[in-house]
């Protein structure tokens, strides 16, 4: 029996299972899919918010500020990509200047630093591309953009080096209380724990509801984006948001760390938790709705399109905590936007729960910091010759998009919870993210990781499962 079993490899599952990898406990993060950050993690706007917008006094505007002001030194420890680049509310009209306001109220009633009402000439001058009919912008130097996958990779690999065990391709099918904790049986058989921290994103509803007579409803809320190639990199130097609706902060356009421009989302309720399809009329809506807020968007330059689901709870709230009737069953439940931004402050959360009803010892030898794969261009020309001249690897670039060497995939796949298919090594590298979206190196990375994983070509996948890439009656040839 494991002290405490996660559900979920998701940032609030990584970021819970990092902090309680400071204690004397046994921890478990079970994950239906072959990697950390498949779900809700993977697609989104990768935004680090400043905390404006949620509701003064709710446990989402409190952790919302709380993550933004821990993502710099989060970074450093991890080595994961973040910036603090600001972002601009855009207001087009007088008549929406209340709604403005508000805003700015708001977020100073939840702590938000250095907020600013501009006037249009003023938001005209700090970002050119804006639409000539700004009226006033709401300025919030501390908004940021982040790396989302390198950030949950960074917090999984950082929790499995301090001792926290990951179980991929285990899918969580039913809960029973035991005495002195759970029973979780799932497609890998049955798993034992004191205490589950319920952090399944869109499923989190379904697994609550298997202890808990007090239910919750968790709606999944896709968002369509469009992703430019990095020669549109520098249309807007900071975020750019509409005025929030019900719906959310609206649709946005923001670059991204690695030098991209991404556009969207849309937020559409609907009932498949896994319906992570585009459809025309939501990349028209994305196109449509970005152009009212930024001029001359290069539309052309769109590599690839792509959606995410947010988990959306009925009460618009984060859901953190012990069920009020399932002693030891903790949940962390409705984490939609801004969940990327908490997770830091969501991990702390959760682990202070536990560490009290646990009286949980804090370990002398825990491991704070992390490094990222290294990236050649990175060094000097003198540094990376030296390295080219150690590890040849890193002189063969395998994808000419993005620049990314033999030696980074090698690493990616060999690293703690190393990557085990092409997505993997996507999202650790970025090998396969450039304008040709791995038509060029998917074969080459393909041979790598089988050799590496000591398996045939035919074996490796694209995300896991079934996504096998070489198949027909002569896969075994290859």
């Amino acid at each position: 029996m494991y002290d405490v079993i996660i559900i979920g490899g998701g940032v609030s599952g990584a970021a819970s299972a990092r902090e309680l990898s400071r204690y004397q406990a046994s921890v478990c993060v079970l994950e239906k899919e072959e990697d950390v950050c498949c779900g809700t993690s993977k697609a989104n706007s990768a935004i680090v918010h400043a905390g404006y917008d949620a509701v003064p006094g709710s446990l989402m505007a409190k952790l919302n500020v709380k993550g933004n002001e821990m993502m710099e030194q989060l970074a450093k420890d991890l080595d994961f990509p973040f910036r603090r680049i600001g972002s601009l509310v855009i207001c087009l009209s007088e008549e929406d200047m209340p709604s403005l306001e508000e805003l700015y109220e708001r977020g100073v009633k939840n702590g938000v630093k250095g907020l600013q009402i501009l006037s249009g000439e003023e938001v005209r001058a700090m970002e050119p591309n804006i639409t000539d009919q700004v009226y006033a912008a709401l300025y919030a130097p501390t908004a940021g953009i982040v790396c989302p996958f390198n950030l949950n990779i960074a917090l999984a690999e950082n929790a499995c080096e301090n001792g926290v065990e990951f179980k991929f391709n285990t899918e969580v099918e039913h809960i029973v209380k035991i005495e002195g904790g759970y029973e979780l049986e799932t497609s890998q058989g049955k798993f034992q724990a004191r205490y589950v921290v319920n952090a399944a994103g869109v499923y989190a509803d379904k697994f609550h509801n298997m202890v808990c007579k007090k239910k919750i409803h968790i709606t999944p809320r896709r968002g369509d984006y469009c992703l430019l190639d990095k020669t549109a990199g520098n249309h807007v130097s900071r975020t750019i948001f509409s005025l929030p609706n019900r719906y959310g902060k609206g649709v946005l356009v923001t670059p991204t760390v690695h030098g991209n421009l991404l556009v969207g989302p849309t937020a559409i309720d609907i009932e498949d938790k896994e319906g992570t399809n585009t459809t025309r009329e939501g990349l028209d809506e994305v196109i449509v709705k970005a152009g009212q807020n930024v001029k001359d968007l290069p539309m052309r330059q769109v590599i690839t399109s792509f959606a995410g689901l947010r988990a959306h709870e009925d009460g618009s709230e984060f859901i953190i905590g012990e069920a009020e009737d399932a002693e030891g069953f903790i949940d962390c439940a409705g984490i939609e936007s801004p969940g990327l931004t908490s997770c830091p402050a969501i991990g702390e959360m959760v682990a202070g729960i536990l560490k009290e009803k646990m009286d949980l010892k804090e370990k002398e030898n825990f491991i704070a910091a992390r490094k990222g794969i290294l990236a050649p261009d990175t060094l000097t020309k003198e540094e990376r010759a030296e390295l080219i001249k150690k590890e040849p690897a890193y002189g063969n670039i395998i994808c000419r998009c993005e620049m990314i060497t033999e030696g980074e995939i090698i690493d990616a796949i060999r690293r703690p919870l190393g990557a085990k298919s092409l997505d993997g090594v996507k999202r650790r590298t970025r090998a396969g993210m450039g304008r040709c979206q791995s038509g060029f190196c998917s074969p080459r990375t393909m041979e790598i990781l089988a050799r590496e994983l000591g398996v045939s070509m035919s074996d490796i996948t694209k995300s896991g499962g079934k996504s096998r890439l070489v198949v027909g009656k002569n896969k075994d040839r290859i």
